[in-house]
């Protein structure tokens, strides 16, 4: 890896060090020659690349043709943003349409440009398609569910869990009704019925695997959502997922780390008319 600074180009404008996380740059004094002080430091963010309005800082991990302007008249308006956010929901009612590949690869591609810390890009995707491997995903957390069931409705041990466990008694009840509307009516009320499901995961001991898996979900969720295609966060398969020390179903899918978030996409059999106001936001201000 090499940066290095046109000074032809350079109008010493101090950006590249300001937006710098690893204070790789530094200026003496305003409007001095910016020098790179510190090239070891670098987290390959691309920060001081992308803030040059000269394109005078070259970096061997970004050439040109990884550098692209932009046309900021073409972001959506604040109010834009905002009604796609509280447009979002998580629509249940699917119908057996595939999702389309290019409505995917959109969706991993937001995911993708999410922040990571230190800038690792560790996050991985698994998609599944196929009705078996979707069809063992289900099987999988069912099974998680009649074990945790079994605990809950033990004489005493299950009686300590409701003590301690805040929510056990609604989770049995749910769980029931999981269970039975798989047995007995062969309703999935775990993936919806979704014909696409997307793993994120993360090598298990990163640090921030947990936060970046979840940034990447939301940046995947709202392409989701403008594309017109329903998202569904897959809580039960990640309960599932961290009760179990053996990883048995990243290693049936041979994934390498932990799964962290996971997103079951179906094309909706419509789409919501309205949005709801959720209750007044609390912000503490000090």
């Amino acid at each position: 890896m090499n940066i290095s600074i046109d000074y032809e180009r350079c109008i010493r404008c101090g950006r590249c060090a300001k937006v710098c996380p690893s204070l790789v740059f530094g200026q003496h004094k305003q409007s001095a020659d910016m020098q790179v002080v510190a090239p070891e430091n670098c987290i390959v963010c691309g920060h001081c690349v992308a803030a040059c309005p000269v394109s005078a800082v070259a970096h061997t991990d970004f050439p040109a043709e990884k550098v692209h302007p932009v046309d900021r008249t073409q972001l959506p308006t604040p109010e834009q943003l905002l009604l796609l956010c509280k447009a979002r929901r998580s629509n249940r009612a699917l119908s057996r349409k595939p999702v389309p590949q290019e409505y995917v690869d959109r969706i991993l591609e937001a995911a993708h440009a999410a922040p990571t810390a230190s800038n690792l890009q560790q996050v991985g995707y698994t998609v599944l398609t196929d009705p078996a491997d979707l069809r063992f995903v289900v099987e999988y957390t069912l099974g998680f569910c009649r074990r945790m069931l079994r605990l809950l409705e033990m004489p005493v041990l299950g009686w300590v869990i409701r003590l301690f466990m805040k929510g056990a008694g609604r989770y049995r009840t749910t769980i029931h009704r999981l269970l039975n509307e798989y047995e007995q009516h062969g309703h999935d009320r775990i993936l919806r019925g979704a014909t696409t499901l997307i793993f994120i995961h993360t090598p298990t001991h990163s640090r921030f695997g947990e936060i970046d898996s979840q940034l990447a979900y939301q940046n995947g969720s709202l392409m989701a959502e403008a594309l017109g295609v329903s998202q569904i966060y897959t809580g039960f398969v990640l309960t599932a997922c961290k009760a179990d020390k053996k990883k048995r179903l990243a290693r049936h899918f041979d994934i390498d780390g932990t799964i962290r978030a996971g997103m079951a996409l179906g094309i909706p059999e419509f789409l919501f008319p309205n949005r709801i106001d959720k209750k007044p936001i609390d912000v503490i201000e000090k």
